[in-house]
């Protein structure tokens, strides 16, 4: 996957200002990026100012892994969100500040209630090698699968094809791909023979698919059972300093950050 090309201008975004406008003299750290991180990113955000509100403001946009890191190699944000790990093809000078962990989940609508799925019948399916549910072991519905999956600047995608397809094999040509965790949730609650993935803070009103045996749920996940899980990371143009330096700290750090992680997602060790 190619993450060059991809520009800021290819999102619709999302923005949450934390704190009230008395605060606007104070400093202000921006982020962008993965629609995986964003709930986190919120919630971090919250807490801090909640502790120190004294210390910072937060402007938090969506839009993509690579919009993030791209929105922040050009000094456009603070920080950039992602939900992938490093890549080579990634701008120079960027570092990689380790939040969180995240489960993947292969979700269907709730009328489709599949179980499980091994990593050969997931390879199949997003692959386009198995097109009908009838060939579905556990499958509830009958007819053609309707395969989705994220767009080119999604991290969850790039974590989808890292864990369940591997280097040698590619979602099928021509699968309609949603730009967000929330539409590929919608698509896929509103469609009987929608198949696609999500991250696990995004699974309510749909069927979240097994693996191998193994329910994605926060609990497997953190306890390493579920396999499907990815890193979430906050990045940086060089070292961060400032208030950034000073937010980053206190989130791999402090236990009030612990606390808010593993509320929904998986804390760092």
């Amino acid at each position: 996957m190619s993450h060059r090309t991809l520009t800021a201008a290819v999102v619709a975004v999302t923005a949450l200002l934390v704190l009230p406008a008395t605060a606007i003299t104070k400093d202000t750290i921006t982020m962008s990026g993965s629609t995986s991180v964003y709930p986190l990113a919120v919630g971090l955000a919250k807490s801090y100012v909640k502790a120190f509100p004294d210390r910072a403001s937060f402007k938090i946009l969506q839009g993509g892994t690579d919009i993030g890191i791209n929105d922040v190699s050009k000094g456009r944000v603070t920080i950039g969100l992602a939900s992938r790990d490093p890549e080579d093809a990634d701008p120079g000078g960027l570092v990689f500040n380790k939040v969180a962990r995240d489960g993947v989940c292969v979700i269907t609508n709730n009328k489709n209630k599949i179980r499980t799925l091994s990593a050969t019948q997931i390879q199949n399916i997003f692959t386009g090698k198995i097109r009908s549910w009838s060939k579905v072991p556990g499958a509830k519905v009958k007819g053609a699968i309707s395969l989705f999956t994220r767009t080119a600047s999604s991290g969850t995608a790039d974590a989808f094809q890292n864990i369940f397809l591997g280097t040698n094999k590619r979602i099928a040509s021509n699968t309609p791909a949603k730009a967000s965790n929330g539409l590929m949730r919608q698509t896929v609650s509103s469609n009987k023979n929608a198949i696609g993935f999500v991250s696990l803070d995004f699974l309510q009103g749909v069927n979240a698919v097994g693996y191998a045996g193994v329910s994605c749920t926060l609990r497997n996940s953190k306890s390493g059972q579920y396999k499907g899980v990815r890193n979430f990371w906050m990045v940086t143009r060089g070292k961060a300093d400032g208030a950034a330096a000073t937010y980053l700290d206190w989130v791999q750090k402090s236990e009030a950050a612990r606390k808010v992680v593993s509320s929904r997602w998986i804390a760092l060790k």
